[in-house]
């Protein structure tokens, strides 16, 4: 404990670093000041009734990584959402557009260029999210009372100025941390909309002990979901830090009068090279198709029947939700990784692994380490993301059709698997490897700012690895 406090006092005792810290930390409170400050001409009270009634659906997904601010529709109800939808669209165009492509592989400058692109991207589906969101709650009435106080096309044009704006102020806070903080902007701006929804999360986990929710049950269904809650945060921890570790040996080399080369070192494989990646692109992902069926149910039996078959628990969404994560896991790293590039890079340097010819045999067979590893990595993200699911609401095997068991399920699978706990506690799967992820990324990079300016960092024996290790 003691190394840690003095860890603590070397950020502040470096002026930049305190600086970048202080900066970080500023604009972060900036962000949470945004989330209250509602948007004009919405019946808060009915809207929180609408989102209570519709958690575990799409509502909940888009709030979660809006860090409750689409709760209240505040002016960042939007949260970070259009900018990573509009990064999962140009990273796919890269692959299927040559001009991106190239603007890619320009280094520096055409990484600007994408980076603008995605800029506008991001306001363009904000104008339209917003436009939805105020289509939607306009045309949404419980009791007999609408949600809007004066419905129109001024409260839609309002709703989008507002929503766009707020969106592209977030995306902003977001590239000055990334630059002037201590990185990871994005990121850590869903980390504190994550972490203020934590005391919420205890009070309900209180209450439902105090309110007996479970029975006789409650005392030991307590144990068990802290325990659970526990053994998963040791497991992310545990993985986020595992490496496939690939010899490579070096040969001798003359460079003038000094031989260069002759040592042993390794090529480190994560077992999750995506991080946090895949699983955020899945959820935003599965929001389109939520979206749609949302807007439009009411007015098709096709669209109504849609949204039950993809609600949060139900089989459908389980395997689409499992399908995804797994492609954005090879979609990520077949993007930031190339076997091909690195055993060409490898040979020019006199570099080869043990037993393997340099060139495409040592391309094939890096990618085919790459290619266990990144399922393995995909397997992980699923079970993590799922487990906390299923605790909170089940996994409704009695809704599937008779053929595929369904009627069997209800009448023999115990209740708690079926339906879940019913606890609504904060931290679901996705958003407890983001915060986990996020937090071992933050503390690796303050560690190796520590460490250049010959400080100790938090640990002394050995190494903090993040995710991008």
């Amino acid at each position: 404990m003691r190394k840690l406090f003095e860890a603590f006092r070397n950020i502040f005792r470096t002026p930049d670093l305190r600086k970048r810290v202080l900066f970080t930390l500023a604009l972060l409170g900036v962000y949470r000041l945004g989330a209250f400050i509602p948007t004009p001409g919405i019946n808060t009270e009915l809207l929180q009734t609408l989102f209570q009634q519709g958690q575990g659906s799409v509502l909940g997904i888009i709030d979660l990584f809006s860090g409750g601010n689409l709760r209240r529709l505040t002016i960042f109800a939007l949260g970070i959402m259009p900018y990573i939808t509009a990064s999962i669209i140009l990273q796919l165009m890269v692959v299927v557009w040559p001009y991106l492509e190239r603007l890619q592989k320009e280094g520096e400058l055409g990484r600007r260029k994408i980076t603008q692109y995605t800029r506008y991207l991001t306001i363009v589906l904000s104008c339209f999210q917003s436009f939805t969101i105020a289509l939607t709650l306009q045309n949404q009435r419980l009791g007999g009372a609408s949600l809007v106080y004066h419905p129109g096309p001024r409260f839609i044009l309002m709703t989008m100025l507002t929503l766009t704006t707020g969106s592209a102020f977030i995306m902003w806070l977001g590239e000055q941390i990334s630059d002037r903080g201590i990185g990871n902007g994005m990121s850590l701006i869903i980390f504190a909309g994550i972490v203020v929804g934590l005391p919420r999360g205890i009070k309900d986990l209180w209450d439902k002990a105090t309110q007996q929710q479970w029975g006789a049950f409650t005392p030991i269904a307590i144990i068990l979901l802290l325990g659970m809650m526990l053994a998963v945060v040791a497991f992310i921890v545990f993985v986020e830090g595992g490496q496939r570790r690939i010899p490579v040996q070096y040969a001798k080399r003359v460079v003038g009068r000094r031989v260069m080369g002759g040592q042993m070192t390794y090529l480190p494989l994560r077992v999750n090279s995506g991080g946090v990646i895949p699983p955020i692109f899945a959820s935003s992902l599965l929001t389109f198709p939520q979206t749609l069926a949302l807007i439009f149910q009411s007015k098709s039996p096709f669209f109504a029947k849609f949204a039950q078959m993809i609600r949060w628990g139900e089989p459908l969404y389980t395997l689409i939700y499992v399908f995804l994560i797994i492609f954005f896991a090879f979609f990520y790293v077949g993007i930031i990784f190339n076997p091909t590039e690195l055993a060409d890079n490898m040979r020019k340097y006199g570099g080869f692994i043990p037993g393997i010819r340099p060139g495409r045999n040592t391309s094939e067979h890096i990618n085919r380490i790459l290619t266990r590893l990144t399922f393995v990595g995909g397997v992980y993200l699923a079970i993590v993301c799922l487990i906390p699911e299923w605790m909170i609401s089940g996994i409704h095997l009695q809704h599937l059709p008779i053929w595929l068991g369904g009627e069997w399920f209800d009448a023999h699978m115990w209740r708690f698997v079926l339906e879940g706990l019913g606890v609504t506690f904060y931290f679901g799967g996705t958003s407890l490897l983001i915060v986990v992820g996020v937090a071992m990324d933050t503390v690796q990079q303050v560690e190796a700012q520590l460490v250049m300016r010959n400080y100790e960092g938090f640990v002394r024996k050995g190494k903090v690895r993040g995710r991008r290790s």
